[in-house]
């Protein structure tokens, strides 16, 4: 696997994580091998894939071979 792939999936473990701003060692990888506009596009595109696949399981139409993981809304509410 070349560095630009390691990248692109660190950068997307990093944004699916969503706990946060990637690590400086993830934020100084991508910076290394994408440009600004390459990293917009990237992201972009992220959001997209990750927004559709939630929408096809909101409106339940994942396919039935399709493993999902269900994961509950965090109450971040003050205690």
């Amino acid at each position: 696997m070349t560095a630009r792939h390691k990248a692109t999936l660190a950068f997307a473990d990093a944004f699916l994580d969503a706990t946060g701003p990637p690590s400086a060692d993830v934020q100084a990888m991508i910076a290394y091998e994408f440009t600004s506009a390459e990293l917009v596009e990237v992201g972009i595109a992220m959001a997209l894939f990750h927004g559709f696949s939630k929408l096809l399981i909101a409106v339940g139409a994942e396919p039935d071979e399709m493993d999902t993981t269900i994961l509950p809304t965090p109450d971040l509410r003050p205690a």
